[in-house]
């Protein structure tokens, strides 16, 4: 554990956010919202959103098997189709549609759930196979799946337009951001979290935010948080044209658990992913070939006339997930002024307009009408009889 307790404080501010993924810059731009201007945000890379972020799909897929995620995914896609007047000049999604594939027992599960999903706001259609396949010209083979699900308001994120919209705002409002410049220590004393030290400059904070992405845990072990143990898992996306005679430019985006794979058109031909999750040490992973070609073999006995024969380029990036898969956002139990912000999962894109409005309400108020935080709050990971005595 890195902490230090004495050496001369060069700036001062009210929130210190550890991060500029989208994660961070989301909560920098709704702290500011919320009247909370005085804010620093640190990231270790000489740009923003170099990691995880960056690397994404960049899909609204709102239906998710974890009730949890489902609602932030809901409440996030409210805001990223209709943001607030002036945070972009260009919309942030583009509606092409999700049809996500099921298997039994699933298939029967969500039949069952579609009617108070459609209650709580999402536009949720059931289609059968047949039908699904129709919306791929016939090419999807309608005797691997037993059912589909048509999110007719999901599509594609521009992220951005939405990081930008972020990161511009933020600033507009009084809030700085510092590239290349990464934690060396966090200031520690009287049993509270004040501030860090970068390389070069000490920076005092009545909050420091813990938004690292796959570096949260051991952002959490220099300041002697909480120990939670996140896990990264890469994931691969690779690109490639469709063969002659394939236009997938008027298809939707299509997701299918049970064959552990998806795709997404854009300009330039096929974005597509294996849904790899083989866990790693944090850093900058390299994509896998074998994990790809393993996808395209799955591909291939769902949508045979779409495997390609060369691959375009390829990419990898970390997916950081807290040990029950739900975000962590809230004060450390045990470390006053050290605030998480992490464990976002695969979906931090999705989510963060609600994330980053919950976690500045906290910091500025104390609370969130937003959703319920319990849900989200550290404290969960405490033992059982500390949660329940206090201690």
């Amino acid at each position: 554990m890195s902490v230090q307790t004495r050496r001369a404080v060069k700036r001062e501010c009210e929130v210190l956010i550890i991060g500029s993924g989208i994660a961070g810059a989301a909560l920098a731009y709704f702290l500011t919202e919320c009247g909370v201007d005085d804010v620093i945000v640190v990231e270790r890379e000489a740009q923003a959103a170099y990691h995880a972020s960056g690397r994404s799909a960049a899909s609204l897929v709102e239906l998710d098997i974890n009730p949890v995620i489902q609602r932030l995914k809901m409440l996030g896609g409210n805001f990223l189709r209709d943001p607030q007047h002036g945070f972009s000049e260009y919309p942030i999604v583009d509606r092409a549609g999700v049809v996500m594939l099921f298997q039994q027992p699933r298939w029967s599960e969500l039949d069952a759930e579609a009617e108070s999903l459609r209650a709580e706001g999402l536009a949720l259609e059931l289609l059968t196979p047949a039908r699904a396949a129709e919306l791929f010209e016939g090419r999807l083979d309608a005797g691997a799946f037993d059912g589909a699900a048509w999110l007719e308001d999901g599509g594609y994120i521009d992220v951005h337009a939405l990081l930008s919209g972020y990161i511009s705002g933020a600033r507009a409002a009084g809030a700085e951001f510092r590239y290349n410049s990464e934690v060396e220590s966090l200031l520690c004393s009287g049993g509270r979290c004040s501030g860090v030290s970068c390389v070069g400059e000490t920076i005092a904070a009545r909050w420091v935010v813990n938004a690292a992405g796959a570096w949260a845990g051991e952002i959490a072990a220099m300041a002697g948080a909480t120990p939670i143990r996140f896990s990264a898992k890469r994931r691969c996306i690779a690109t490639f044209r469709p063969p002659p005679g394939v236009d997938p430019r008027r298809w939707p985006m299509l997701w299918s658990d049970p064959h552990r794979f998806y795709f997404r058109s854009d300009s330039s031909g096929v974005w597509f992913c294996p849904m790899d999750e083989e866990e790693m040490e944090a850093g900058d992973p390299h994509p896998d070939d074998l994990a790809i070609a393993a996808g395209l073999d799955r591909l291939s006995r769902v949508f045979p006339s779409l495997v390609p024969r060369t691959l375009g380029r390829s990419w990898a990036g970390l997916r950081t997930f807290s040990p029950d898969g739900v975000p962590v956002v809230g004060e450390d139990p045990g470390l006053p002024g050290f605030f998480w912000l992490a464990g976002q999962g695969g979906c931090g894109i999705e989510t963060s307009p609600v994330l980053g409005r919950v976690a500045a309400e906290l910091l500025s108020c104390g609370e969130s009408s937003l959703f319920e935080t319990s849900r989200l709050r550290p404290h969960r990971f405490l033992p059982t009889r500390t949660r329940l005595t206090g201690a």
